[in-house]
């Protein structure tokens, strides 16, 4: 199996790099930096893509061999929709990874930013025949929003990509069966809150289902828990973006280079 994308049907470019660019740069090494702090980290594996704002559908993808607490703005790589370099890197791409985002942002209307984690808990759920149940506060709010997508091994197959879009919909937390958690959003904080939410929401059963039976929730609750949560808001998930880039600026702002 390969897990480096090497594909040459294009050669790097000389290109600029714009104010968008740069600002989408330092956002992603932030975004890598605060994976790092809050533990969601398989050694120099998962992704957080991040399309470019401008004409061309280009993205930002993380250098494959680099912790997230060695990524840096200036070592993020910038690729086009088919996985090719947009300039020259020393850094390859995942291939495993690429296939996974290039399906949702070529494929799912607004999915600016894909991001995808293999926490334990995270995983633990995605394990579970019935997979996340609706009884706690984060999953409450998750509630109808959740997609699953069954298990087909690494994904690196081509095939794959057309049912998992399929899968998905245009629900923005996803659940990989037997594998992990992926979520996307049009703004990359819209993208993190929905992926902190179905975390906790993983943390919280995986911790309340050990300990005893579950409290069911009453199912007139929901409407007004998903209507009034967190990832609905986009001022919310602004501010709490905001809140952990000034905590990981504070711990090292290394990533801005």
């Amino acid at each position: 199996m390969t897990i480096y994308f090497e594909n040459t049907a294009r050669k790097p470019r000389d290109l600029p790099v714009t104010e968008a660019e740069r600002v989408a740069r330092l956002q992603l090494a932030a975004c890598y930096r605060i994976f790092n702090h809050l533990g969601w980290v398989e050694m120099i594996f998962n992704h957080v893509t991040l399309r470019v704002p401008g004409p061309e559908k280009l993205f930002l993808i993380n250098p494959f061999g680099l912790h997230y607490s060695e990524i840096t703005a200036s070592s993020l790589v910038l690729i086009d929709i088919e996985g090719n370099p947009v300039r020259e890197s020393k850094w390859p791409v995942n291939k495993a990874g690429f296939v996974i985002h290039s399906a949702i942002h070529g494929s799912v209307g607004g999915a600016h930013c894909v991001m995808h984690t293999h926490t334990t808990t995270g995983m633990a759920v995605a394990c579970l025949r019935d997979g996340l149940s609706p009884t706690n506060f984060y999953a409450a709010q998750l509630h109808g929003g959740v997609a699953y997508h069954d298990f087909e091994g690494i994904s690196v197959e081509e095939g794959e990509k057309a049912r998992l879009v399929a899968s998905i919909g245009q629900k923005k937390a996803v659940i990989l069966r037997n594998h992990g958690l992926l979520t996307w959003g049009p703004t990359l904080p819209e993208a993190f809150m929905m992926l902190w939410t179905l975390q906790r929401a993983c943390d919280v059963q995986i911790a309340s289902s050990s300990a005893g039976a579950l409290n069911p929730i009453a199912g007139d609750v929901f409407a007004q828990t998903v209507r009034e949560s967190g990832p609905g808001e986009k001022r919310t998930c602004d501010d709490v973006f905001a809140a952990m880039q000034r905590l990981v600026d504070a711990k090292d702002p290394s990533y801005r280079e």
